[in-house]
């Protein structure tokens, strides 16, 4: 029906036109953020499991730094107790040559004041090693690494590494008869000493494994998550120009549309 009051085409063009336009601006607002989910609207239990990926993912991320300053913490303990470990060593050798009789007293009061003063280093070592303020030599306390869900996390136990932890902080080579006492406190020392550092290493070797599988985690996660929540660019870029071209055409006829009243006004001159 030709009227002049209401323009029925006008009207529809325009309602699709306004359609078109919507989706092309949806599908504008995706390629620009690179998101198919830019809001709860766009899909709402998607985002529900997009924030909570989010959050896992964020968790086992945490949870390899944590491991990974695990293991710093340990390598700088590690690398005293190597320090301690060249220390113990030389006292042993003290011990050793004060242990013989082609030495006399003085000579030995003078390897007994280097053999105390190699104690008294190896518990200022042990007092003085921190990582961020922990010290981990001078007491047995445990040292919890947390990584990912609760109660997952690794103990590990500190060491006594003082002169009365290693039991020679009495320990004197003054005379031949304390000297061979003593190799036998060093050798008892010095395997103290390595039970703790084997201790530490493997502990390191738990935390690398650690960060190898929290690593693989996160990977999935994150391919989980993009999954979800990406878009993907090829099939928007087809919906875009699909929805281009029929923006185009809606405006080209809304055009014609509002022209078709001037055919009514055509029969009344």
């Amino acid at each position: 029906m030709l009227a002049i009051k209401n323009n029925i085409m006008a009207a529809n063009a325009a309602r699709n036109l306004g359609r078109s336009y919507d989706a092309l601006a949806k599908s504008v607002e995706r390629l620009s953020s690179g998101l198919r989910i830019n809001s709860a609207k766009d899909d709402a239990a998607g985002l529900a499991v997009r924030e909570l990926m989010r959050a896992d993912l964020a968790a086992t991320q945490q949870g390899v730094r944590n491991a990974q300053d695990g293991i710093s913490m340990l390598q700088t303990m590690e690398g005293a107790m190597a320090t301690i470990d060249d220390s113990l060593v030389r006292m042993k050798q003290l011990a050793e040559q004060a242990a013989t009789g082609s030495y006399n007293d003085a000579q030995r009061a003078i390897m007994d004041s280097e053999f105390t003063e190699m104690a008294a280093e190896i518990t200022r070592i042990a007092g003085a090693t921190k990582f961020n303020g922990i010290a981990m030599l001078d007491n047995s306390a445990d040292v919890s690494i947390h990584f990912g869900a609760a109660g997952d996390s690794i103990a590990v136990a500190g060491s006594d590494m003082t002169s009365s932890g290693l039991g020679i902080s009495t320990t004197s080579i003054g005379t031949t008869a304390s000297a061979v006492a003593a190799l036998a406190t060093m050798d008892s020392a010095i395997a103290v000493k390595d039970t703790a550092r084997a201790s530490f290493g493997y502990k390191m070797n738990r935390l690398e494994g650690t960060v190898s599988v929290l690593g693989i985690q996160a990977e999935n996660l994150a391919a989980a998550e993009s999954r979800v929540s990406d878009v993907d660019v090829a099939t928007e870029m087809a919906n875009m120009t699909k929805n281009q071209v029929l923006t185009q055409a809606g405006i080209a006829m809304l055009a014609q549309a509002n022209t078709m009243p001037q055919m009514a006004l055509s029969l009344l001159r």
